[in-house]
């Protein structure tokens, strides 16, 4: 009885940590989604100027006439590493159409950022800016990362998408695209 008793013991302890570490997994591992929330009232995209990656500063207002995805993220943040290769298949697939992708990194500083930038393949081609203080993102009212904001041609924010994205899914392209085709919202 206690030869039986023992290996219950150790199957049960094997099963508790096989589905500790398989809901683990599931929690920090959600699948990418692609949706995107319309504003019920598009509203004026905040300030934005800020530093790339060749130290030279990009200001929001200079791509007006241009439909603008601005993401939020950090190398620490699971989605927003997932995330980067689809932003830069969405670069590839509308740089054409007159579409801008930024990604704008929150709080890190600038060597930990070029270094998750060179593990990336293909490294990305859209625009990286650094906000190191987090002014931007508060401006912005980022609550959590990623977060991705589209800008329409006349500088409204028309859609907002909190949590990771598979941007270079057809919903999202077309909605990036149609944006570029409308005189307003």
């Amino acid at each position: 009885m206690h030869l039986v008793s023992s290996q219950f013991k150790v199957l049960a302890s094997i099963v508790v940590v096989l589905f500790s570490i398989t809901n683990t997994y599931a929690v920090e591992q959600p699948p990418l989604t692609h949706g995107l929330t319309k504003l019920t009232i598009p509203e004026i995209a905040p300030s934005l100027r800020l530093q790339d990656m060749d130290e030279e500063y990009l200001d929001i207002n200079s791509l007006k006439g241009k439909v603008v995805v601005v993401n939020f993220w950090a190398t620490w943040c699971p989605p927003c590493r997932r995330e980067m290769s689809s932003l830069e298949r969405l670069y590839l697939a509308t740089k054409d159409n007159n579409v801008e992708v930024l990604a704008v990194n929150v709080g890190e500083d600038i060597d930990s950022v070029f270094s998750f930038i060179n593990s990336i393949e293909p490294s990305p081609n859209f625009t990286i800016l650094f906000d190191t203080d987090s002014s931007v993102m508060d401006k912005w009212k980022v609550f959590g990362l990623p977060t991705t904001y589209v800008v329409n041609p006349e500088g409204y924010i028309i859609y907002r998408a909190v949590g990771g994205r598979e941007f270079d899914h057809p919903d999202i392209l077309e909605k990036v695209i149609s944006l570029t085709n409308k005189d307003k919202t």
